[in-house]
Parts: structure tokens; sequence; C-alpha cells
């Protein structure tokens, strides 16, 4: 019972999760934290976190980590399953549509369409880590006394760094577990 239920809630997820991986993220929040309670919001950080420094698409790597966590080896290889199915039924389907309608304006239409939906999934997603990170609440029940600076501040500096200096991404990732892990060892 419990390989369906991996195999139904990424299925569900990789059916429903336009717009890439961060796209995705409040839609395994939802599965993994609240329908299914198979992990606390706290460890749901901690997964996002592991799925963003291993190489690969953030739904394929949680998927395969909570298969892992859940059932081992074969509930690993069941979520990932799930997770990756939608996607390829989706575009064999879309990719026969496109062959065949790609000069529709209808088409070039729906294509347009999409693209604030993406957005508007991509700022919910970065919102969500953004208060998971600094009050360890979701957006709606951030708790000013549970403000955690050190994070705050690793945030503005690594903003800076990548807008106003074009830090690469990589740069910023390591120097922030870097500075994140010296200051938790030497403040806590």
């Amino acid at each position: 019972m419990l390989y369906f239920r991996l195999f139904s809630a990424f299925f569900q997820i990789g059916l429903f999760s336009f717009g890439g991986g961060y796209a995705a993220v409040p839609l395994i929040q939802r599965q993994i934290v609240e329908n299914y309670h198979w992990m606390e919001m706290n460890q749901f950080a901690d997964l996002i976190t592991i799925a963003e420094m291993t190489p690969g698409p953030i739904l394929i790597n949680s998927a395969t980590f909570v298969g892992q966590q859940l059932a081992g080896l074969p509930g690993a290889l069941i979520s990932t399953l799930g997770s990756i199915f939608p996607s390829f039924l989706i575009v064999l389907f879309l990719s026969f549509l496109y062959l065949k309608y790609r000069n529709l304006k209808t088409m070039q239409g729906i294509l347009a369409g999409l693209r604030p939906a993406i957005v508007a999934l991509i700022a919910s997603a970065g919102l969500s880590l953004l208060t998971l990170a600094l009050f360890d609440a979701s957006p709606f029940q951030v708790q000013i006394e549970n403000f955690h600076g050190i994070e705050a501040v690793i945030f503005v500096v690594s903003l800076f760094l990548l807008r106003r200096r074009k830090t690469g991404p990589i740069k910023i990732i390591l120097g922030s577990g870097i500075v994140g892990t010296v200051a938790y060892l030497f403040l806590s």
C-alpha cells in the first residue's frame, strides 16, 4: 500500500508541476507534509536543500529521497518513476499536438497564457522557502519572535552578491553553507 501511495503522490506532483522544479516545491510540500504527513516542515526544508544541492531536478531528487526514507531502494525507484511518468506521457502527447498544430494562433495563445501561472508558482515556492528559513514557519504562520537573524544576513548578502557583483550561484551556495555552519558553531 505504501508503494502505491508513493507512486500516486509523486505521479500527482509530476502531473501538475508545470514550470520546473521550483514550481513543484509547493506541490511537493502539500503531498509530503500536509496530505501524507511523511515529514515535518523542518524535515521538508532539509529535503529541498538536499534536492537543490544534488545534481538533477528537484522533483526527482525529492522523490528519490522520500522513497528511500520511507521504503528503501524499492520506494526510491517507485517514487522516482511516479515523478517521471507523467512528464513522459505529457511530452509525448504535446509533441504530437505541437507538430500537428504548431502554426495555429490558438496554440501560441495557450503557451503565452501559461507563463503568468508558472511565475506565480515559482514566487510561491520562493516565499515559502524564505519564510521557512527566516521564521521556521509557512508564509501565513510567521511570528516575529521566531526571526532568525543569521539566515537573514546570509540571505541579504547572498542576494547582493548575486545581483550586484554577479557572483555565481555555486559560489554563493557553498559560501552560505560555510558561513552558516561557522556562525552556528560559534553563535549557538
